[in-house]
Parts: structure tokens; C-alpha cells; sequence
């Protein structure tokens, strides 16, 4: 029996399976998966469509409680990883479409909107979207800056959110769980091979922002964060791969 506090809704097309990684989310769940079943209704994708997936990634708060309160279905990945729990969530999804969401992130109508248009798009095999982070501290500024521009002239997906058709997912095996950080822009690029092959194509939504959250930069001083790619900077191979390096993500600040 799947795990839950309510029913799992019908299945006769579920056209979109969102997926939310969670490790200690308290703070933030609620709101998260809050906005994206209003920002659904709002872009008319109803109950029946789509299916909220949270993934519990080894927990010691109440994420998991919060989430099956708003009536997600909790899946449990007990190795701290963002990749591994990602594909937790993938594996038990039953819709046509993934989209893998970020617990510190709140999509609004007008992005779900943009992604129905292009899931309409039989020449679409996946993408990710721009992000927007309200109040970042100057001193980081340049990275957000940064990322956006690599994203849109490479066709990187943020892992903040990214979506695909799931039987592209299964086709390039997924998030490759040997990556303990840059997950996003493995998969991006399998997806992209995947679509040149098929004549496809893999697209940055960027007309309707995903609002983010700042918590890096609120956490975590300018020197921490400047260490952190100076790390993966001089030795990349090992930041990607030694959860103890990229502690920007594993350290379990929050």
C-alpha cells in the first residue's frame, strides 16, 4: 500500500508527475507544495492530471508529517542525495511527464502555464526554466547572474526545476547518482543527445522566472560560498563527487 493520508488520486491519464526532494524542509514545505498545486489549478491542471510526490531524503524533522498533511505522496530515499532522491521520486511516478521541483522554490500560474504550452510541443523531450531570487546580497549577485547565462546559451537546466518526458528520463538512466552536486547539468546534457537524435529539442523557459530562495546566500558568509567554487574550481572531479566538498548542499544548514 502506498504511503499517504489520502487516496492516491485516479490514474486514467496523469499527464504530470512533480517530484520535491525534501531534507529537513520544515520551514519551507508547506508553502512549496501550497503554491504548486494553486499555480496548477491556476494553469487548469486538475487533481486527476497530476500527482505530488514528496521524497523524504533522510529527514530528522517533520518534513515528511507536512507533506502527507497537504496530501503529497511521501516516498522515503534514506541516502542523503539529491540525485538519488530525485530518481526515488521518478521511479514511483506514473505520469507522462516529470518535473522535478526544489522544496525552496514556489512556481506560480504563469510558469505552469508556459510548461503546458510546451508539453503540447511533440518536438519538446524536456528543459528547465530561469530562476529568480528576490534580495540576493550583491556579493553572490554575479553567480545568479552567471548561472543564467550558462543556462540559456547552453541549455542547462537548474535544479531548482526541471522537467522531461519520463520515458526519455528511463531512456538516459536518469539522474546519475555517483554526482553528489551538477546532477541538473549531467542530465540536461543526456537529454539533449537524446533530443539531437530524435530531432527534438531541449528548451530554458525564461518568460516567467521560477521564484527561488536565497538560502545560500542568507546561510552561508561570502568567503564560505567564494571556498566552495574555488573548490570545485581546482579539483571539479572530486567537488561533484565527495558530498564533504560541496557542503554547500550537504552540510545540513538550514
Amino acid at each position: 500500500m502506498k504511503q499517504g493520508s489520502q487516496a492516491d488520486p485516479p490514474r486514467q491519464h496523469l499527464r504530470l508527475s512533480v517530484v520535491v526532494p525534501a531534507y529537513n524542509e520544515a520551514k519551507l514545505i508547506e508553502s512549496c507544495l501550497s503554491s504548486i498545486t494553486e499555480s496548477l489549478d491556476i494553469a487548469g491542471v486538475v487533481r486527476g492530471e497530476y500527482e505530488l510526490i514528496v521524497v523524504d531524503n533522510a529527514s530528522t524533522d517533520d518534513t515528511a508529517q507536512r507533506a502527507l498533511s497537504l496530501g503529497a505522496r511521501l516516498i522515503h530515499e534514506p541516502v542523503r542525495q539529491i540525485a538519488r532522491a530525485r530518481n526515488a521520486g521518478a521511479r514511483a511516478a506514473s505520469g507522462e511527464w516529470l518535473v522535478f521541483l526544489d522544496a525552496d522554490s514556489w512556481p506560480d500560474g504563469a510558469l505552469f502555464s508556459d510548461l503546458l504550452e510546451t508539453m503540447h510541443d511533440s518536438s519538446v523531450v524536456g528543459g528547465g526554466c530561469t530562476l529568480r531570487m528576490d534580495g540576493l546580497p550583491w556579493s553572490v549577485a554575479w553567480i545568479a547572474w552567471l548561472w543564467k547565462l550558462c543556462s540559456k546559451s547552453l541549455g542547462w537546466a537548474a535544479g531548482a526545476f526541471v522537467f522531461c518526458r519520463s520515458d526519455a528520463f528511463r531512456a538516459v538512466n536518469g539522474f546519475d547518482d555517483s554526482l553528489f552536486a551538477g546532477e541538473e547539468i549531467n542530465l540536461s546534457r543526456k537529454l539533449k543527445c537524446y533530443a539531437r537524435w530524435r530531432g527534438m529539442r531541449f528548451v530554458i523557459l525564461s518568460r516567467n522566472p521560477l521564484r527561488t530562495s536565497t538560502r545560500k546566500a542568507d546561510l552561508y558568509s561570502s568567503s564560505e560560498i567564494w571556498s566552495a567554487f574555488g573548490r570545485m574550481a581546482r579539483h571539479p572531479r572530486r567537488f561533484f563527487h565527495d558530498p564533504s566538498v560541496c557542503f554547500l548542499w550537504y552540510d545540513g544548514r538550514r
